[in-house]
């Protein structure tokens, strides 16, 4: 690889090494291979589904617990909205009113995601702003429909959709319209403070980190008085460093006209370099489109509570064994290896049963010392994206993990059935333990699996090239922690795909 002295000095002022480009380039050359699915996790292989009276026992440990800990909450939020609205975006272009009326056009179209939106525009929480501004141009019914969703994405006026998800308005209350962002801080109070103080930490896109403070003036003052809590709310970008190379298709180096090198962001594996930023004793990882209304979020924050009172149970005897082994003092082996095959999920290599005493202990050993990870998963409706599998490395070595549909070869009819029999889906519902038994914060950066990354074709103005994302930060980036999944209420799952799941029960305020 024969890089430029511009080139060279790109690669610096991203903190880039020759060497990490080169390994990318091999990635490209070598392709990522397929996951080999072994079978689906479902509710007694490989997720645990409570009790009520077990839930109830783990919320009063949590409540009991929580109040000396360290408790933190992590917002992926750097996305913009414009996927949001794509199907308004088609409007605009398609839509004449001129030309015929909306009836019409609604009909001879098929465009069902607009009628939904027309049918349902009055409970959308920015449609008395939107009217409001529009009431004085005397437009026909026809006219305003399509002045509406200009006004509502078109930067002269709001211009969602350059905005990011995280500062839209989502819910109308009587009084207010309020946005993600505040939401996420009102559910901050209800399961991650401690002692009337809530860490918050945003990742979010730089150009819109002025708009995330303004809207953090605004939400922190008035929630914190309501609730009597503290917030520490803090913003981290992806990094530059982060960004992969782009190639042609013979996988050489990608140049833009002015002959520099062609980087795209990472996707969002990019960010456990910011999670590895943080520290706590509990991280709670939720994406910021996920929210609900006021008085439907008690059993999210039950939830949650559940999910992390089993991680610090698990901790507990996590910590105690990797002291004990530490110390060299006597513990029981087969004690130790049902705690990390039956609770920690870990599948014992082959042949280790005829291993060693002392080859078995420090295997233990270094499976009690990985972070921990508590997954919730919702039952599969139909979503796309993400669920729980076994899957089974090369090495023959299996492991519990989230597995992405791109990462599967759906064309074997074998892995296939797996991927079609799956019960349950990943709503990005996560509660981490980083620290480990000497309360040392782990290097997230050791326990990533560099192999579970994605290979997309894309275009360039107007010239083919494949770009690289990183293992994602829920997928391969935490392939190597120890995993658990837990069985939790669906409706503590609602995402903001499109601007109409706006209009659903979670997002309306009674």
């Amino acid at each position: 690889m024969n890089l430029t002295p511009d080139q060279l000095q790109q690669l610096k002022q991203k903190g880039i090494s020759q060497e990490k480009v080169q390994q990318q380039i091999d990635t490209f050359t070598k392709g990522i291979p397929f996951v080999n699915l072994k079978a689906a996790a479902t509710v007694g292989e490989g997720i645990l589904r409570f009790t009520e009276n077990e839930e109830q026992d783990l919320v009063h440990f949590f409540d009991t617990e929580a109040q000396n800990k360290a408790l933190l909450k992590f917002v992926p939020a750097s996305g913009a909205a414009s996927r949001m609205f794509k199907a308004c975006f088609n409007f605009l272009e398609a839509f004449d009113p001129e030309q015929e009326n909306l009836e019409a056009y609604l009909d001879r179209s098929g465009d069902t995601a607009m009628k939904a939106f027309f049918d349902g525009w009055e409970r959308f929480p920015f449609y008395g702003t939107i009217q409001d501004k529009l009431a004085a141009k005397n437009l026909s019914p026809d006219q305003n429909a399509q002045a509406f969703v200009a006004e509502m994405l078109l930067e002269n006026g709001l211009d969602f959709g350059q905005l990011p998800k995280g500062l839209l308005p989502f819910h109308q209350y009587k009084t207010e319209s309020v946005t993600p962002f505040e939401e996420h801080l009102k559910e901050a109070v209800h399961y991650s403070a401690s002692k009337g103080q809530a860490s918050v930490h945003f990742t979010i896109s730089p150009q819109h980190q002025s708009g995330f403070e303004a809207e953090e003036r605004s939400a922190s003052k008035k929630i914190g008085e309501q609730t009597n809590t503290k917030f520490q709310i803090g913003y981290s970008f992806q990094k530059p460093s982060t960004d992969t190379l782009a190639v042609n298709m013979d996988n050489t180096p990608f140049q833009n006209p002015d002959g520099s090198l062609l980087f795209r962001p990472g996707g969002h594996g990019a960010l456990i370099e910011n999670l590895n930023e943080q520290d706590a004793d509990i991280v709670f990882i939720k994406n910021i489109d996920n929210v609900m209304v006021d008085g439907k979020s008690d059993a999210m924050a039950r939830s949650k509570k559940i999910l992390a009172a089993h991680l610090l149970l698990l901790q507990q005897k996590a910590f105690d064994y990797a002291t004990l082994l530490e110390k060299g003092e006597n513990a029981d082996l087969e004690t130790l290896i049902r705690f990390i095959t039956d609770e920690l999920n870990v599948c014992l290599p082959d042949g280790f049963k005829v291993w060693g005493k002392s080859n078995q202990l420090e295997f233990i050993g270094k499976m009690l010392n990985r972070p921990i990870r508590v997954c919730g998963m919702v039952k599969n409706e139909g979503e796309p994206g993400g669920g729980p599998f076994w899957i089974e490395k090369e090495n023959g070595q299996v492991s519990l993990q989230i597995i992405e549909s791109a990462q599967i070869d759906s064309s074997n009819a074998g892995q296939y059935a797996i991927l079609q029999n799956a019960t349950h889906f990943n709503p990005v519902d996560l509660v981490c333990g980083i620290r480990n038994h000497k309360g040392e914060k782990y290097d997230l950066m050791q326990f990533v699996d560099h192999e579970q990354g994605f290979i997309t074709e894309k275009t360039k103005a107007g010239k083919s090239l494949k770009a690289l994302e990183l293992p994602g930060l829920w997928n391969g980036a935490m392939a190597f922690w120890n995993t658990i999944f837990v069985e939790v209420p669906l409706l503590t799952f609602n995402p903001v795909k499109t601007v109409n799941d706006l209009l659903k029960p979670a997002h309306q305020a009674d």
